[in-house]
């Protein structure tokens, strides 16, 4: 019941996100709500109804690979999408700013889908389009798989609507929408990774172990010029504290070897879990 209760809060906000900011101001940011909007357009057939049918053959597939349990909650959301959607149809719009509607309607699209989808469902479309692809594809993050998608829709908005500001707004939509399901899905999770070699091996771990209580293993190393066998640092931490770490690694030895790199994705004790992994 708290499942349930929460994906129909999280698809009104959808539904709202839609009927109060992105079809009024006629945004169409990707997607099966964008396809619908533009086809609300062009055929004057609501949002909601053509959310509903054009989601009929997508959910057929994802019944048949992801089974019954998992589509029954999607089945639910959509259904919650698009009467809502229907429902609120033809209400004043909060804003006119096309800029100011598309940072608002994608925060609440991004806030709103990426929370069904923590609760392992979907608002059914392009979800499970990108759920498939994830499988295939799992190096390929969510936010990433709908910037490609969306931005084939986006060019079709400028078509219908005649206008380049709106390819141009739903652009905007598309981008903070897929950076913000990012954060929502996986959180801030980037860190830095560090690789010290340095003589002075034991000092600097020791420091970096009680300074900043950050793990830290030793790689086997040998140097090519005085083929000397040594022990190389190998450190992530979170970005926050990188700074600090490259002043320890200084103070206790101003000669080492230092190379700093980005992790974007890091799992395990004290970052992300293997389970947050949503789909």
């Amino acid at each position: 019941m708290k499942k349930y209760f929460a994906i129909t809060v999280f698809s009104i906000l959808f539904a709202c996100s839609i009927a109060f900011f992105l079809e009024p101001n006629d945004l169409a940011p990707g997607g099966i709500t964008g396809i619908s909007i533009l086809l609300n357009a062009v055929t004057g057939v609501g949002t909601g109804t053509w959310v509903f049918a054009l989601n009929i053959p997508i959910l057929i597939v994802g019944w048949w690979k992801f089974g019954g349990k998992f589509m029954i909650s999607t089945v639910y959301s959509i259904g919650v999408v698009s009467v809502v959607t229907n429902l609120l149809e033809g209400m004043p719009t909060l804003t006119k700013d096309p800029l100011a509607a598309a940072l608002a309607g994608a925060f609440l699209t991004a806030v709103s889908i990426g929370s069904i989808m923590k609760l392992h469902a979907t608002t059914g479309g392009i979800d499970i389009i990108v759920k498939l692809m994830r499988r295939k594809y799992p190096h390929l993050r969510t936010g990433r798989l709908y910037l490609m998608i969306d931005s084939l829709i986006v060019l079709l908005a400028i078509l219908v609507f005649g206008k380049i500001e709106s390819g141009i707004y739903a652009g905007i939509t598309v981008l903070v929408t897929s950076h913000i399901m990012d954060m929502v899905l996986y959180g801030r999770d980037e860190a830095s990774l560090f690789f010290v070699v340095t003589d002075q091996s034991k000092e600097v771990a020791e420091r970096l172990m009680e300074d900043l209580e950050v793990g830290v293993t030793y790689l086997k190393g040998e140097g090519a010029f005085k083929e000397r066998e040594k022990d190389i640092i190998l450190c992530a931490t979170k970005k926050i504290q990188a700074p600090k770490l490259e002043a320890i690694v200084r103070e206790v030895d101003k000669n080492a070897f230092l190379i700093v790199t980005s992790a974007n994705e890091i799992y395990g004790e004290g970052y992300k879990s293997y389970d947050a992994e949503i789909v």
